[in-house]
């Protein structure tokens, strides 16, 4: 199972009207057309602001929400799309220590990327080439979709000593009926299902019945899986090596087991594995 979410260029440098910078990174587009962003500095920035982007493009914010975020809404010719072809700029990991690149815009993304809304790639699918899906698929295996849109608070650690303290933003999903049938098919005939990442994992837990059925359906998920979760859908998982403290390495240890975590950690320090979105990966039996 992967996640066919797309990057996009959702981080705006903009000018206040006093002349001040403004950052605005794009969460998630609302129904009406209006975004919702995290714009820094968020203290300066009140409800009414036109945040410039050139003569001819802007940035408005509409409202100011409970959970710190705004409402804003892009403005300017030829519509949303070509404002961030414009000026959106690909929103890299903040462990990545410089700007990015035009070639980011395809380096940064899943070689099956498709829906538009992530600020952050699904980066167990980076591994994947064209090729590699299918030999995959030329030795059996049966390759379906979801969908779950990466937010910024996958890159939030978790900070409170108790992680059940801890809240996880939540993110859209779409879990399409070919890929429940293809999974509860799997089950049927005691075919194991591979998670690509832990945000198709998590899609896949959200949309599971106590029994392991997989049901389609869309809406928000801000499931955290932690040591103590039990799988229902899931049975192997394909995933990079996380971030101490992070809700991703939380739910590789639900999976594999803390201490089995920790050894691989261990080797792969030892041998100079890469770590984080362009590192290696490790596949959970």
């Amino acid at each position: 199972m992967i996640n066919d979410s797309r990057v996009i260029p959702a981080r705006l440098l903009a000018k206040r009207r006093g002349g001040g910078e403004a950052e605005v990174l794009l969460v998630h587009r609302e129904p009406d057309g209006t975004w919702r962003a995290l714009v820094n500095p968020g203290a300066r920035i009140r409800t009414g602001a036109h945040l410039t982007l050139d003569e001819r493009d802007a940035v408005e914010v509409v409202e100011h929400l409970a959970s710190g975020e705004r409402r804003v809404r892009l403005v300017g010719d030829g519509g949303e799309l070509a404002l961030l072809a414009r000026h959106g700029r690909v929103p890299l990991p903040p462990y990545i220590a410089r700007e990015p690149t035009d070639l980011d815009r395809e380096r940064y993304q899943t070689v099956y990327a498709a829906v538009p809304g992530s600020v952050a790639a699904p980066t167990a699918g980076l591994h994947f080439t064209d090729a590699a899906l299918a030999a995959l698929e030329a030795r059996g295996a049966s390759i379906a979709r979801l969908t779950l849109h990466v937010g910024p608070g996958t890159f939030r650690p978790v900070a409170a000593l108790n992680p059940e303290n801890h809240h996880l933003d939540a993110e859209a999903y779409v879990l399409p009926e070919a890929t429940a049938r293809a999974v509860n098919a799997a089950h049927h005939a005691g075919t194991k299902v591979w998670a690509v990442g832990t945000t198709t994992a998590r899609t896949l837990e959200t949309q599971a019945t106590e029994s392991g059925a997989v049901r389609s359906g869309a809406g928000w998920t801000s499931l955290f899986i932690r040591p103590g979760y039990t799988f229902r859908a899931v049975d192997r998982l394909l995933t990079n090596f996380h971030l101490p403290r992070s809700t991703l390495l939380m739910l590789v240890c639900a999976l594999a087991g803390r201490e089995r975590v920790l050894a691989a950690y261990a080797e792969a320090v030892r041998e100079r594995y890469r770590f984080y979105s362009y590192g290696d990966a490790m596949a959970i039996l």
